[in-house]
């Protein structure tokens, strides 16, 4: 019995982790359990779908995506998945090519951006923001 090729990878961004998982299949693309097709919000999916198109159509209809998702908001969701799929993709066809067409397009589709909020500090209700002085 042969064993099915499966690549496990993970994106990053902010606080949102994507784990994607890429297998031989039809081309279904799913993200927590919910088709890419109808994914929402508009601008989230074609976030996500850059990955896709510059792989084009002869490495994505051959495989199916599962992803999960979790943590952040819907922006920072999307790009930790793009990166997670770009990987994914990468990976499972080992192909130097794509990958060099990715980190032309944008390098963050294979780096996690290691960018976080800045903590807050004291006297101030935010990060930089701080309380007024006054002398007299």
């Amino acid at each position: 019995m042969k064993q099915e090729k499966v690549v496990n990878t993970s994106g990053k961004r902010k606080t949102a982790i994507a784990r994607a998982n890429i297998r031989k299949g039809k081309g279904r693309i799913r993200i927590n359990h919910t088709p890419l097709a109808i994914y929402r919000p508009e601008i989230a999916r074609l976030k996500i779908m850059e990955a896709l198109a510059l792989a084009g159509d002869a490495y994505v209809k051959k495989v199916d995506i599962d992803v999960v998702v979790n943590g952040g908001g819907f922006m920072g969701q999307s790009e930790a998945i793009r990166t997670a799929i770009a990987r994914g993709l990468v990976e499972f066809k080992n192909d130097g090519k794509l990958e060099e067409i990715y980190r032309e397009y944008d390098r963050s589709l294979l780096v996690n951006d290691p960018r976080r909020k800045e903590a807050k500090h004291p006297l101030g209700r935010g990060a930089r923001a701080k309380r007024q002085k006054s002398y007299r």
